[in-house]
């Protein structure tokens, strides 16, 4: 009874930090505040640098109390309680993925200039596809012939969504219509957190490998490198993007002071959402994770139509359809597939 009330805080806590979270990441990012009294042109926040320093700096502070919490220890022990190559090959590796991820998320805030946001929730939504293109490139990995098929589709469906969606424009939007300019930068995105992603595996397996002293856990992971991406976010910020994105905030955010609650709010709420990833993970099946997150994505999209009065055509649904069909097919086949390597290890057990 204690494992089902654990579980259900959790989904619940998922849904309702990454949906709130989702819906303020819509609003910050794609609609207006007011009309600027200049021009009389909507006035929308232009900041993606500010945004992703904030959500970094609040998701090192949870990490740093979850992982407190969770390991009875700092994160920051794999430095100091480590052998100095151990220590060496976690700062080089933590680095070097703190640096994609740095320009990742405001690469991705950009594409919102010239594609909608279901457009861009739809592409973010299926971590496949980026990780297909970094192992099949760096790895010369080969993946069962259902992982391609999944991506097709869910590439298929982006396009359709994307190109349906640019034929009619909304009337008060961000979104300029170089939808393959946006594309391009979704895509680049998405390959930086293939990089990303691909390396925090590889960091992984090494641990497993090396066997250092202290390990690195996922509560470790995020404090960790989110302190070094709020550190790179705010040197490159203050040093080249000082007007453009530091004295522009204070500016705007003195005729809408409701901009700076809801950025704050925007990074604590995927902190939190990120904690409730964790100890999903950590305590349960990856299958209940798979299915929680598939359904706060689909979830999600519905909470942007409602709220923001999206209309989609039939053709936009047929996009979404294939996403979300390519989504749940691989979170399925997946599952089947680590079902049939568990029955068959019992089985070498039972044997021996």
């Amino acid at each position: 009874m204690k494992q089902v009330t654990v579980l259900l805080g959790c989904v619940l806590g998922l849904y309702g930090s990454f949906l709130s979270w989702s819906v303020l990441q819509e609003r910050i990012n794609t609609k207006p505040y007011g009309n600027n009294p200049s021009t009389g042109h909507p006035d929308f926040y232009k900041s993606p640098l500010i945004i992703n320093t904030v959500q970094a700096l609040f998701a090192s502070i949870v990490g740093f109390v979850y992982s407190v919490i969770s390991s009875k220890s700092s994160p920051f022990t794999i430095f100091t309680r480590n052998e100095k190559k151990h220590s060496s090959v976690y700062l080089r590796s933590l680095f070097i993925l703190s640096l994609t991820s740095s320009i990742s998320s405001p690469v991705a805030y950009q594409s919102l200039k010239h594609v909608d946001y279901l457009a861009f929730l739809l592409a973010k939504s299926c971590k496949l596809i980026p990780v297909i293109l970094v192992h099949s490139v760096l790895y010369q990995t080969k993946f069962p012939f259902y992982k391609y098929v999944v991506a097709g589709a869910v590439t298929l469906g982006v396009v359709v969504f994307t190109f349906a969606n640019s034929l009619r424009p909304e009337k008060v939007s961000m979104n300029d219509g170089n939808t393959a300019l946006g594309l391009f930068q979704l895509v680049a995105s998405m390959v930086l957190d293939g990089l990303t992603n691909s390396s925090q595996d590889q960091l992984f397996k090494w641990a497993n490998t090396a066997k250092p002293k202290v390990k690195l856990t996922g509560a470790r992971l995020m404090c960790i490198l989110n302190a070094f991406i709020f550190i790179n976010s705010l040197a490159f910020t203050a040093l080249f993007r000082f007007d453009s994105e530091i004295a522009y905030t204070y500016n705007f955010a003195k005729h809408y002071p409701q901009v700076i609650m809801h950025v704050v709010q925007f990074g604590l709420l995927g902190a939190l959402g990120q904690v409730f990833v964790f100890i999903i993970l950590e305590r349960f099946d990856s299958l209940i994770l798979i299915t929680a997150t598939v359904t706060r994505k689909m979830i999600s999209m519905m909470l942007s139509v409602v709220l923001f009065g999206h209309v989609l055509s039939p053709t936009q649904w047929t996009g979404v359809s294939l996403v979300f069909m390519g989504i749940g097919y691989e979170a399925w086949m997946s599952s089947s597939e680590k079902s049939k390597k568990a029955a068959q290890t019992e089985k070498e057990k039972k044997s021996q």
